[in-house]
């Protein structure tokens, strides 16, 4: 039962219990939290009254917006059906068989088998344990290294943290844990040299990474984990031929190609997956997110039919596959998974975020043209990047000490708009509800502007 307090209690209670996630605490206990009392559609409203129009998607992942009664009344039907059951030694409930056939029809190129969690972290903490597996029983055992990059981010369990490229997330906690290594950070706007094109610049990435494989032993390394467009990193999108030429690489080497679909699954680039934009061929692949609009948490990973056979096998000598969670593939989550791909289909938001993604996209450059502070927008379909820069002209970022993106975000909630801030890169990423419209996008763009120029005048 939710108990109805005034809004000051609530922030009292939430100072005196909660430890929040990428949370200054020092400024949680000043400021207190801002509490979200409910949503509809692409819309919050907070406890204090005001209204917001959520322009990120709570974590980039409410893709069929909020209050959706489906996924509630999907929820309530299962839990009254099955409220959970394991699905150790065996044991399975309709929802998730049901589910995983209908995530391995749409799953990109080979992938066939899938692993049910809770969250992205698990799985792609999952996906680094099948990875090590399969080379063990392969004969491989030292085959173990993982190879990620800078400013990628793929979760926040110990070893997820450390296959996370952002160093804010290691200091302090005695990270990386060895075997995971990172490689470049493919953002050509600022790390391409002087007349060089995307193309020469993906090859003289995927050089760098062939380079660190031969350095480290190719037979020591197990796989290479990248989301197809980079999220919480800045949203940085690959430049052209960038996946091809870096899977030419781990081909030559017999490694793993390992994709973070957590973000850009479901629709969010306006094809199923990120995979099938860029031309990626995983043999392992995580999502997430997008799965349930996180009315649910749920992960599921992906594997191919060739891991899931040298896994079978190698039952056959050790017995069970040692890995789990108590809440896999639990009937809840499953249901509301299955009721919110229905909605993604009936809807069309994949197409959706295809059309009113190109029109974000299309307004945002307009703005970048006009506006002597940001430098460009990335992304694609729903999920947008805008750089920030102190001189266009120079290419000069700014000080990160001077906080602009947590202060335009800032600025934008008091005109009744969040999107979200990126430190690390100085940017401000957008990836709305899946059902966004154009005028939405209108509405929003028009709430960031006023944001932008309150504190970068243009």
């Amino acid at each position: 039962m939710i108990h109805s307090r005034s809004t000051e209690t609530l922030k009292e209670l939430d100072k005196n219990h909660l430890l929040h996630p990428a949370t200054s605490i020092a400024q949680q206990q000043s400021d207190g939290p801002r509490i979200i009392g409910s949503g509809k559609g692409i819309r919050l409203r907070d406890t204090d009254g005001h209204e917001l129009i959520d322009a990120i998607a709570g974590l980039w992942c409410v893709n069929v917006g909020y209050g959706r009664e489906e996924l509630a009344d999907s929820m309530a039907d299962a839990a009254r059906t099955l409220g959970y059951y394991h699905s150790f030694s065996g044991m399975s409930n309709p929802p998730q068989i049901e589910l995983a056939a209908a995530l391995s029809a749409m799953a990109p190129g080979k992938l066939s088998r899938v692993f049910f969690g809770s969250s992205g972290s698990d799985a792609n903490d999952t996906l680094m344990k099948i990875a090590w597996h399969y080379f063990a029983l392969k004969g491989q055992p030292q085959k173990r290294k993982i190879i990620s990059r800078m400013n990628a981010y793929h979760g926040t369990s110990i070893s997820t943290a450390s296959l996370t490229g952002l160093p804010a997330f290691h200091k302090a906690f005695h990270l990386p844990i060895d075997g995971v290594l990172h490689t470049d950070c493919p953002h050509f706007y600022r790390y391409g040299e002087p007349g060089e094109g995307e193309r020469d610049y993906a090859k003289r990435m995927a050089a760098k990474l062939e380079a660190m494989i031969l350095a480290e032993g190719p037979e020591t390394v197990a796989g290479f984990i990248a989301e197809p467009i980079m999220g919480a990193g800045g949203v940085i999108a690959p430049p052209h031929g960038y996946f091809q030429e870096i899977q030419a690489v781990l081909k030559r080497h017999n490694v793993l190609m390992i994709a973070d679909e957590v973000i850009c699954g479901y629709g969010r680039l306006g094809e199923a997956f990120g995979s099938d934009v860029f031309g990626i061929e995983p043999d392992l692949m995580a999502t997430a997110k997008g799965l349930t609009s996180d009315y649910f948490p749920l992960s599921a990973a992906f594997i191919t039919d060739e891991i899931w056979d040298v896994l079978k096998q190698g039952s056959e000598t050790y017995g069970s596959f040692y890995h789990g969670y108590t809440y896999s593939g639990h009937p809840v989550g499953a249901a509301t998974a299955l009721a919110n791909l229905d909605i993604i289909s009936r809807e069309r938001l994949i197409e959706n975020a295809a059309k009113v993604g190109a029109y974000l996209h299309q307004e945002l450059q307009k703005l970048c043209e006009a506006h002597p502070n940001i430098g460009e927008v990335r992304g694609r379909g729903l999920l947008a990047g805008v750089q920030l820069i102190a001189d266009k002209e120079k290419k000069t970022f700014f000080d990160p000490a001077c906080k602009i993106p947590a202060r335009i975000a800032e600025a934008c909630y008091r005109k009744g708009l969040i999107v979200r801030p990126l430190p690390s890169v100085t940017t401000l990423a957008f990836s709305p509800p899946l059902i966004v419209t154009e005028a939405d996008i209108d509405e929003i763009l028009g709430r960031f502007e006023a944001g932008l120029n309150e504190i970068l005048p243009s």
